[in-house]
């Protein structure tokens, strides 16, 4: 694939990104593609593998590698190195329904996998993917395709993120009358209220949402399934449900003080954020703000990563990130061997951001938060923290163990607790009468999808718990191949 030696010829090579000083100034994305000929050159680094690991999607245990989607990636780089742009867009489109988000916030497990990082940088495949489905919408590739005909059976999708969006347009393109019910203002799910704008500016989302209007799925927003509309009326009026309502029962911390004014969810705050964003372009403050305030995130994964970015843009006085685990090692260990997800340093744009505005890094590792102190009035003031260490327990488990001497005390008006997610919502999984498996996901079988309800499937975080976008629209697209099954019998969507 692309040209045989061109793996060894060019380097990796990615798109610029703004300055930091200057992007955060803004809400808008950070990052440009690459001119033509460089995304030529990057997809003749693709190599004729014989076994391309890049697109297969595998869970081993605990880890997972390549394109959950089975991007058919080797094809489309080198129909990109041949200039056979259009070509390429049409595989693409075969395995993945929106590359303009997976392009944008995936965390490229594909290229974790790629061949070429056995023995140096892998191919930059997000980078040609988000050019492929940017140049298609540029060149008015993409345009509405309703089905040619309708199969008379109608279909509720309940959660509009990825996996419901997924889902719906699979469905459609079967035939089926597809109607989403979001219980937030805007469709989108965790794709309008999670990411935030920088990451995914929200036109993108919205352009996506009305060319799957044109083609004929009907949105209804503010529409709670359960609460506004009865759950029996659901079931009554439509032929089949996918329900497909996300993981966003948020982990909590029991220390002391987390009840005082000033200490938040993360993700309670990121929708604030991009709320005040979207419905009045900032004019009025979100309510809940960074601005002026010492900014403390607990949790070092990617939701703390974008409370930072996020905190810079409202100009807080300060912000730091507290992580229980040490720095990951710059290469990777014996222990996590390709073609798994390389666990490996790297500087996010979050934190290359605030180390040009207050110069350093704002993790913390190794640090685990004690309690929070307020003032007077109740509101948050102070954190306190204590270093710990990695030990082997008494039972042969990995336990950390605080190190005296190392306690800390540090300003803090704004607390913002990122560490994960328990997993779907409780409410939403009794109402509808759901069973659960042993993390209080819905219990549907991988590859199935079916809940204990008859005609009623669970696809996306709902059903697997906390995972990426790609994950979720996988399961999306499963569950819709066999609700049509079930539907008619016999399904021609992959």
């Amino acid at each position: 694939m692309g040209k045989l030696t061109g793996f060894i010829e060019y380097e990796r090579e990615m798109g610029k990104e703004r300055h930091p000083c200057s992007r955060i100034g803004d809400w808008r994305e950070y990052q440009f593609t690459l001119p033509e000929a460089n995304l030529k050159r990057q997809a003749a680094r693709c190599m004729d593998c014989g076994t391309p690991y890049c697109h297969i999607g595998v869970e081993v245990v605990d880890t997972s590698f390549g394109c959950p989607l089975y991007n058919l990636i080797p094809e489309w780089n080198d129909l990109v190195y041949r200039g056979r742009w259009r070509e390429a867009f049409l595989r693409l489109k075969k395995t993945n329904n929106f590359p303009e988000f997976t392009g944008r916030v995936c965390p490229a497990p594909c290229e974790g996998s790629c061949t070429v990082a056995l023995h140096g940088d892998p191919v930059a495949i997000k980078t040609i993917e988000r050019s492929i489905i940017d140049k298609a919408f540029q060149e008015g590739w993409i345009v509405p395709e309703p089905p040619h005909e309708r199969t008379g059976k109608r279909v509720a999708v309940v959660g509009s993120g990825p996996a419901g969006l997924a889902a719906a347009d699979q469905l459609n393109r079967a035939g089926h009358r597809v109607t989403v019910f979001e219980r937030s203002d805007r469709p989108g799910g965790l794709l309008t209220y999670g990411v935030p704008n920088m990451k995914l500016e929200k036109e993108l989302v919205w352009r996506r949402i009305h060319l799957l209007e044109q083609e004929g799925v009907v949105f209804k927003v503010n529409t709670d399934v359960g609460v506004d509309i009865e759950i029996e009326d659901i079931r009554a009026t439509f032929d089949a449900v996918v329900v497909c309502t996300g993981a966003q029962q948020p982990r909590d911390l029991q220390i002391e003080g987390r009840h005082l004014n000033g200490v938040h969810f993360a993700m309670d705050y990121l929708t604030a954020s991009t709320k005040s964003l979207l419905d009045s372009k900032l004019a009025g403050a979100p309510s809940i703000s960074a601005e002026n305030k010492h900014v403390v995130v607990i949790g070092g994964g990617d939701t703390g990563a974008d409370c930072v970015a996020t905190a810079l843009r409202q100009r807080c006085k300060s912000v730091v990130q507290f992580g229980k685990h040490p720095r990951l090692p710059d290469e990777r260990t014996p222990d996590n061997p390709w073609p798994e997800q390389p666990n490996v340093f790297t500087l996010d744009y979050a934190y290359e951001e605030a180390a040009a505005l207050f110069g350093e890094d704002p993790r913390e590792y190794a640090i685990l938060t004690k309690k929070c102190v307020g003032d007077a009035e109740g509101n948050v003031k102070q954190l306190h923290t204590v270093r710990v260490e990695k030990v082997i327990g008494t039972h042969g488990e990995t336990v950390l163990r605080e190190i005296p001497g190392t306690e800390k005390t540090w300003p803090a008006d704004l607390v913002l607790i990122a560490v994960g997610f328990k997993g779907p919502e409780e409410e939403t999984v009794s109402r509808f009468g759901l069973e659960r498996d042993h993390s209080g996901c819905v219990k549907a079988a991988y590859g199935s999808f079916a809940t204990n309800l008859d005609g009623v499937f669970a696809a996306g975080d709902v059903r697997r718990g906390q995972s990426l976008v790609v994950w979720a629209m996988n399961e999306g697209r499963g569950a819709a191949r066999e609700c049509d099954r079930y539907l008619m019998g016999t399904t021609r969507l992959p």
